[in-house]
């Protein structure tokens, strides 16, 4: 799979970011639920060593991932000593965002007590929103405002820029999503192509439809995955005759009784991004070792 992995505006955007980690208290690292080791960039935590800034993950779709996946994911980051929260950007309660608030002030806990005593008590505090591409950065600033005050769509690399907005005692910087330039793991590539952070016109989307239904087929998910497309009992061992099976379940046949699997894999990966499939994790613990 050959991925135009590095574009030219992500160097420039990684330099923003290392100078404006100057300017900020400490930096929020946003990742997906559904792939919490492929969507971490490890270029982020050498960026706040370096700026001695303090850091929490938020663990952002969560309602798409395996909620059993989301709380072992929690309990290893706490076992790290990392702060993290799982997070619903979409959802309009204000649940999330006191918890968030509430999370970033006791992470920054001790700067407050001394802004107290020096009789700065309720300066805002300034947070960077960190994260990959399409991993909803803009949308969960949005949520946390009340308001569409940072832009935001559903496909990788809108904001270009950097943004500052504030809301609940917090200057947030909203930063353009980084990738990094070189990714020796496969696998986490095809994950990060399956959740949209890299621009579906530069993939073979049926190639990507293989790599999810290899997941999809494990005992963990082929329930949701049978259910969704009523497939037999007994499945067809080669996978892309697996995907051919949906396309002629769900009516996708063209000239000649052949299976339209171009229609099929588009189908499938916009169902399972809208979590239409099921709640499901790519990146599950059992297969991390503690590091």
């Amino acid at each position: 799979m050959n991925i135009n992995w590095y574009p030219g505006h992500m160097a420039k955007a990684k330099r923003m970011i290392e100078d404006s980690l100057k300017q900020v208290d400490m930096a929020v690292e946003l990742i997906d639920a559904r792939i919490p080791v492929s969507s971490r960039n490890p270029d982020i935590a050498p960026l706040l060593a370096k700026a001695n800034r303090p850091s929490m993950i938020l663990l952002n779709k969560s309602d798409l991932a395996d909620p059993v996946e989301n709380d072992r994911w929690l309990a290893r980051y706490k076992k790290e000593g990392i702060p993290a929260i799982l997070f619903n950007a979409k959802a309009t309660g204000a649940k999330s965002n006191a918890e968030f608030v509430a999370a970033v002030k006791a992470a920054f806990a001790e700067k407050i007590e001394r802004n107290t005593a020096k009789g700065m008590a309720g300066r805002a505090i300034k947070i960077m929103v960190l994260g990959i591409p399409n991993v909803g950065k803009s949308t969960v600033i949005n949520n946390i405002c009340g308001s569409k005050r940072a832009k935001a769509e559903d496909r990788p690399g809108v904001t270009r820029g950097k943004q500052w907005i504030s809301a609940g005692g917090l200057d947030i910087l909203d930063t353009p999503g980084i990738l990094w330039p070189r990714l020796e793991d496969k696998t986490a590539a095809e994950k990060l192509a399956v959740t949209g952070a890299i621009r579906d016109e530069i993939l073979d989307s049926e190639e990507l439809a293989v790599c999810l239904l290899n997941i999809l087929r494990a005992p963990e998910y082929i329930k949701l995955l049978s259910a969704r497309y009523k497939l037999p009992e007994e499945l067809p061992e080669d996978t892309y005759d697996l995907l051919s099976l949906i396309g002629r379940k769900r009516g996708f046949v063209i000239s000649g009784g052949e299976v339209d699997t171009e229609r099929t894999a588009a189908v499938l990966l916009d169902e399972f991004r809208g979590g239409k499939i099921g709640r499901i994790t790519l990146d599950r613990t059992e297969n991390y070792d503690q590091h």
